[in-house]
């Protein structure tokens, strides 16, 4: 070639290298079904561009990875639970539940939790009440057993010689004897009222120093006495059951028994009034002859007596259970000795 001749255009350099002499014409190599890459701008090399088995993977501008996780994938290790603890609303000794008046009342262990109604609540104030009613119900009861006996010496009188007995003392009497069934009627619905409310309250009281030690509910409590001939034994076994409730144990925690001769002694006497307020009832009733009426007169006597007894016990019973519940809500349920 002259240097004289214009130059033409150069000749591209072969997108791959030649074949080998011999070697069969390579096929056409398929089309590929993705878009292809955008071309470089840089200007292309003269080096034969290798195989695409030699071809570097194309770069990526950021690295792939999985999505992260929110949480680990993994298991929790074990973790071993403390021993056993106390109950969170269990209090110890001297120290008031949660969510509870302290009050006269602090301090009483609850053996679980207990609604905002199951809270202690002090019977001395209806202790002192029923006292005041017991005791001028004795006295009413007292007066009534004197009328029985005056009458009982007007019969006495009338058999031995009618004609010293006048109509107008009869009369004197039997009028005296009404006045005093009205005022111990009345005496007996007034202290029945406050008994009921105070029994039920250290019923309450009971369940919540020892849910265990009833065997029936607390309803019982006032139910009871309203039960034909049930009245005369559910409410004294649900009253040894408040007792043992109320007593405090001993200072290892074992079982402290406090003599309830003041309960049995008590229920005996009301008992035995209850059953002999009714025959002296029926005999006064049926009475029609001075005979008849002495009788009951005589029984009118010892029922009234009996009933005098069994107020002065229930006195005692009402203050000695109220100063267990007292004396195991402030110090707690054992006894220091």
């Amino acid at each position: 070639m002259s240097f004289n001749e214009p130059p033409g255009e150069p000749t591209p350099p072969p997108s791959k290298p030649p074949a080998a002499a011999g070697a069969p014409p390579a096929s056409p190599a398929p089309a590929p079904t993705e878009a292809p890459a955008p071309a470089l701008t840089a200007a292309p090399s003269l080096s034969p561009s290798p195989s695409p088995e030699q071809q570097p993977p194309a770069a990526q501008p950021y690295p792939q990875h999985a999505p992260p996780q929110p949480y680990p994938a993994q298991a929790y290790p074990a973790q071993p639970y403390p021993g056993p603890q106390p109950y969170p609303g269990l209090p110890y000794a001297g120290q008031s539940p949660p969510g509870h008046p302290a009050g006269p009342y602090p301090g009483l262990p609850y053996p679980g939790p207990h609604p905002a109604t199951d809270v202690l609540r002090s019977p001395r104030g209806l202790a002192v009440a029923l006292t005041a009613l017991l005791s001028v119900a004795a006295v009413v009861n007292l007066f009534a057993a004197g009328i029985s006996g005056y009458v009982f010496s007007l019969m006495q009188s009338l058999i031995a010689d009618p004609a010293k007995v006048g109509d107008s003392t009869l009369e004197r009497g039997d009028l005296l004897t009404g006045v005093a069934g009205v005022l111990q009627s009345l005496m007996l619905l007034a202290t029945a009222v406050v008994f009921v409310i105070w029994f039920h309250r250290v019923r309450v009281n009971g369940e919540i120093f020892d849910p265990s030690a009833f065997s029936q509910t607390r309803g019982w409590a006032i139910g009871s006495w309203f039960i034909p001939f049930g009245n005369l034994f559910m409410p004294f076994r649900i009253a040894k059951q408040i007792w043992a409730a109320s007593t405090q144990r001993g200072p290892d925690g074992s079982y402290r028994e406090v003599s309830a001769a003041a309960l049995n002694a008590w229920w005996a006497l009301w008992v035995g009034s209850l059953l002999l307020d009714r025959v002296f009832g029926r005999l006064y009733d049926r009475a029609e002859t001075p005979q008849a009426l002495r009788t009951a007169s005589a029984v009118g006597i010892v029922t009234g007596l009996f009933t005098v007894g069994a107020a002065v016990l229930a006195v005692v019973f009402v203050r000695r259970l109220t100063a267990l519940q007292t004396t195991k809500a402030e110090q707690g349920p054992y006894a220091a000795v």
